[in-house]
């Protein structure tokens, strides 16, 4: 019985959960500027996707590596869910109109 299609199916849910919050809560506290830690975090990732030995923990690494990147894209809709009124501004920093 093959169990790596199920591992790593649980770990792209449980990544993505776990990134969801992640991004609402960066883009409140430091905005959409923080976007260049994704992509650094992300090109990382699936650098060390391509080097990993183990099969389970390269595919565990390709779908970090490619949720990290869509957290960047998920950053400017956040942006735009604030603006909207969807999610509350953070009353410390400053917003330019």
């Amino acid at each position: 019985m093959n169990w790596y299609g199920v591992i790593i199916g649980f770990a792209a849910f449980l990544v993505t959960g776990i990134f969801h919050p992640i991004v609402i809560k960066c883009e409140y506290y430091f905005s959409e500027k923080v976007w260049v830690v994704f992509l650094a975090l992300g090109l990382i990732a699936g650098v060390l996707s391509l080097l990993a030995d183990n099969c389970v923990l390269s595919g565990i690494l390709g779908i970090l590596s490619f949720v990290l990147l869509w957290c960047i894209r998920e950053l400017k809709e956040q942006t735009k869910r604030v603006e909207k009124g969807w999610f509350p501004k953070n009353p410390n920093r400053k917003y330019f109109v």
